[in-house]
């Protein structure tokens, strides 16, 4: 578990847009998680390098709260109770806040895997490739609201289907891959 305290949604957007980064924290959160998740290697002090935001990693004072982030994503995808959440909006944001923040968040987490050199389709389970292909369903989504408290249980099935979906990927994409043995 990392030292650094957690940067809450609002605080980490608030870091971005002083360092003029030009994405949100759902985004960056999203990236920075599909990068790991698809074995991307890099650590606290370089993976605004690694994501090609070389810019920002540039602000010492942003530095130290950004390798936090950093720390506690990669924990958080590792640990065994299962405890990893994508960065959003807490419960008290509006509806089409959190659910826009969803839409960023994914569309990060797939362009974090393609900066990480994601495996094809036909490397990936039947699974895998279907939660891929729902993330991308969801990152090209503009939701639409008619009753609230249907809508919010909606949004809470499919942030908690993206929650295990990741965790899915994640195990998936770093396992030590079994292969021909040479002696």
């Amino acid at each position: 578990m990392t030292s650094q305290p957690a940067l809450t949604h609002a605080q980490l957007g608030a870091v971005l847009e002083r360092l003029r980064v030009g994405m949100g924290a759902s985004d960056l959160h999203g990236s920075l998680t599909g990068f790991l998740c698809a074995g991307g290697q890099t650590d606290a002090r370089n993976w605004l390098d690694a994501l090609e935001l070389a810019d920002a990693a540039s602000a010492a004072d942003a530095a130290s709260a950004l390798a936090g982030v950093f720390e506690e994503c990669a924990a958080a995808l590792g640990d065994p109770d299962l405890r990893f959440e994508p960065l959003l909006p807490p419960a008290e944001s509006t509806l089409d806040a959190r659910a826009d923040a969803l839409v960023d968040w994914c569309r990060g987490f797939l362009g974090g895997m393609g900066l990480a050199g994601s495996p094809a389709n036909g490397e990936l389970s039947a699974d895998a490739a279907e939660i891929l292909e729902d993330f991308s369903t969801i990152a090209g989504s503009r939701f639409e609201y008619a009753n609230a408290e249907e809508d919010e249980n909606a949004l809470a099935e499919v942030i908690e289907f993206v929650r295990v979906g990741v965790l899915l990927l994640h195990t998936e994409l770093t396992a030590p891959r079994r292969g021909k043995t040479v002696h």
